[in-house]
């Protein structure tokens, strides 16, 4: 009979645990705990989604990113012929009237642009939404980030135009990108509420443009304002644009520009509103976007 050798047996080797950002722990309600400190690890993803956003907007067109170029000079030569010219309208301070059209024209732009983007991000992202876990925040943050692209285009645009008339700014300048994480602000708000509810109701699609369509004319963007009556002001003011164009013009126009500080903080205060109720509102439609979308 041959003799089987026994193999001494020695302690067994325990599993190698993987490191913790990928390791899956199935725990009650971890999900909620763990959402803010996902955004963080999920930083990478959100990276790709603005860059791609980014690469797809001007992709197979012939002008390409040129129309960064030519909307905001089309819109500025509109708004200064008719207001500027045959309406005569008074300028602030003693800036030309084609630089207090622009320095309203950039933030608007850049809000117009990141409300269309992040309404309709995660019905663009149908695909990616059903497919994994990620927080869902990521999307409509990445399509409004993509929006800075246009705004630092049109930033360029009105340094030419403020060569153009030698006019130079004074140290007002520098708040420029407290003001331009206010548009943030005021853009990431109302489109988290637009973005939830075009999921379940797309009708809201159709809403969007009538809307932005609306805002541009009902906010000091061709205009100062100055113009309004000082008994409209507080009024006026309940257009969370308003105080973000207004703080963009006394960064760029410096003397003599409009900056109403009531109807500039109850600005604030509607733009704040507006981000903890549209943050509020998208996570307790969060868990639902799967099955609606």
């Amino acid at each position: 009979m041959p003799r089987h050798r026994s193999r001494r047996s020695g302690p067994a080797r325990r599993p190698r645990r993987p490191p913790a950002e990928y390791r899956l722990v199935l725990e009650p309600n971890r999900i909620e705990k763990q959402y803010w400190r996902d955004l963080w690890r999920y930083r990478e993803l959100f990276w790709i989604l603005a860059w791609r956003d980014i690469a797809v907007r001007y992709k197979q067109t012939a002008i390409g990113v040129g129309w960064a170029l030519i909307r905001p000079l089309l819109t500025m030569l509109v708004f200064t012929l008719v207001f500027g010219r045959l309406a005569r309208l008074p300028s602030e301070g003693e800036a030309p009237y084609a630089v207090l059209v622009f320095s309203g024209l950039l933030p608007w732009q850049f809000f117009s642009t990141a409300l269309s983007s992040c309404a309709d991000s995660l019905v663009d992202n149908a695909n990616l939404l059903t497919k994994v876990y990620f927080p869902r925040l990521i999307v409509p943050a990445a399509a409004v980030i993509s929006s800075f692209v246009d705004a630092l285009i049109a930033l360029a645009i009105l340094a030419g135009l403020m060569l153009w008339f030698q006019w130079w700014p004074s140290w007002r300048v520098l708040s420029l990108p407290f003001w331009m994480i206010l548009a943030f602000a005021a853009s990431m708000g109302p489109g988290l509420w637009l973005a939830s509810l075009n999921v379940q109701y797309r009708d809201f699609r159709y809403v969007v443009p009538f809307l932005v369509q609306f805002g541009l004319y009902v906010s000091p963007v061709g205009f100062s304002s100055a113009l309004v009556p000082e008994r409209w002001q507080l009024l006026y003011a309940l257009n969370p644009m308003v105080g973000v164009i207004e703080g963009f013009r006394w960064a760029i126009i410096g003397k003599g520009a409009m900056l109403n500080p009531a109807g500039f903080w109850l600005s604030m205060a509607i733009v704040a509103l507006l981000l903890v109720t549209g943050v509020r509102q998208f996570r307790g439609m969060e868990k639902r976007f799967a099955d609606v979308i």
